[in-house]
């Protein structure tokens, strides 16, 4: 079935590849006035003048965006939404001056969750999850990259790399699963008689093999880094010299890393919440990694810890009023870059004919207005694959 959707306010289609090639102006979103789109089961069939498209598939069913703003689904490309309960004592204690690592010897931080991931089963863990990405998901996002790296144990992170898997039947999201059982080395591997050196061959000699027996992840199979989030270790240099398909965090890369990442493929993937909810003066450096030629995505990172948003488009307002991005920067880096950032940048985070038909409609009249009304809920639908997966009455 044919879909024709007309009477938005503007259409911001997001065209083109995921940056310009280095020495070229940056690119800027495009965002069409008296436009429409036409849809043809999962994929976009046609972008282009309204009247136009109107004559050329009287047969569409039409549907009235109603003087909104149609742009691509947002593409979140780092969460961590597999988790059991919150850590808001933690947000308590940094206000009184503690400090991640002193909270971390506490026993508080990732291996907290790890205790309580452990302690849960299967279903338990969908539970919990299920309403969380629905959160995700009500305001505008359409593509969900979702982490293991809780559990750290070869059973643990195959229970979450098996709930996200039930949770990719059970929503209408895609859902792109990645295993993360180097997120931390657990505390039984950290004193003798156990040692960091064997948890990391229990990782590649045993998790990864079941991972991809199982067909479980897209990434840990691929590559995505953890880079330089809080201190400069040369993550970001790593990234580009392997070749990952994106490094992030990047709050305190380094000027070499910025280079690397500018001369690479990587995705340089910016999670302005975290630093924020962790209170830190210093964010990553967005302006001087675009104005390098690298390829900038946002995403929430969506955890338990250190950034329990499940707002995508409040990170844009970080993006624009704390990392400097204009509005067209920081559109693009959620929804193509982000794209790119997991992989999927020939096939979503854009409105181009042949794409997947992945579209959020906005209650706004600019996309300038996206980033500005901080906070709100303004996501009006969502459709995945050309299907309404979310409707605001």
């Amino acid at each position: 079935m044919k879909l024709l959707f007309d009477n938005a306010s503007q259409l911001v289609t997001c065209a083109g590849a995921p940056r310009a090639r280095r020495g070229e102006e940056a690119r800027q979103m495009e965002v069409l006035t008296d436009a429409a789109l036409v849809t043809k089961g999962e994929r976009i069939l046609a972008v282009g003048p309204r009247d136009a498209l109107r004559a050329a598939h009287p047969d569409a069913q039409p549907i009235d965006c109603g003087g909104r703003v149609l742009m691509p689904g947002l593409v979140d490309s780092h969460t961590h939404g597999i988790f059991g309960k919150p850590r808001h004592e933690e947000q308590e204690l940094r206000a009184a001056g503690v400090g991640y690592m002193e909270i971390a010897k506490r026993g508080g931080g990732i291996h907290s969750s790890v205790r309580d991931l452990r302690a849960r089963s299967e279903d338990e863990l969908l539970a919990l999850a299920l309403p969380r990405l629905r959160r995700l998901m009500a305001h505008g996002t359409t593509t969900l990259e979702v982490k293991s790296g809780y559990g750290l144990t070869l059973e643990d992170e195959l229970k979450s790399l098996r709930v996200i898997r039930r949770l990719q039947r059970a929503l209408p999201i895609r859902l792109v699963p990645t295993f993360l059982g180097a997120h931390e080395i657990p505390l039984e591997y950290r004193a003798a008689p156990r040692t960091r050196d064997e948890y990391i061959a229990l990782l590649v000699d045993e998790m990864l093999p079941r991972v991809a027996a199982e067909g479980l992840a897209v990434f840990g199979l691929q590559l995505k880094l953890h880079a330089d989030e809080l201190e400069t270790a040369g993550a970001a240099e790593l990234a580009a010299e392997i070749g990952a398909v994106s490094a992030d965090h990047l709050a305190a890369v380094s000027d070499l890393g910025i280079k690397a990442l500018a001369a690479s493929k990587t995705v340089a993937t910016l999670l302005p919440g975290t630093m924020l909810f962790l209170g830190r003066p210093r964010q990553a450096p967005a302006r001087a990694l675009l104005d390098a030629g690298a390829a900038v995505a946002l995403a929430s990172d969506f955890n338990p810890g250190t950034s329990p948003t499940v707002n995508f488009p409040l990170v844009l307002t970080l993006a624009v009023s704390q990392l400097h991005l204009s509005v067209s920067e920081a559109i693009l880096a959620a929804t193509v870059n982000g794209a790119a950032a997991v992989g999927l940048a020939a096939d979503t985070g854009q409105l181009s004919a042949g794409y997947s038909a992945d579209l959020a409609l906005f209650d706004i009249e600019d996309v300038r207005e996206l980033p500005y009304w901080y906070g709100d809920h303004r996501c009006h639908a969502t459709w995945v694959r050309g299907a309404p997966a979310l409707l605001t009455s």
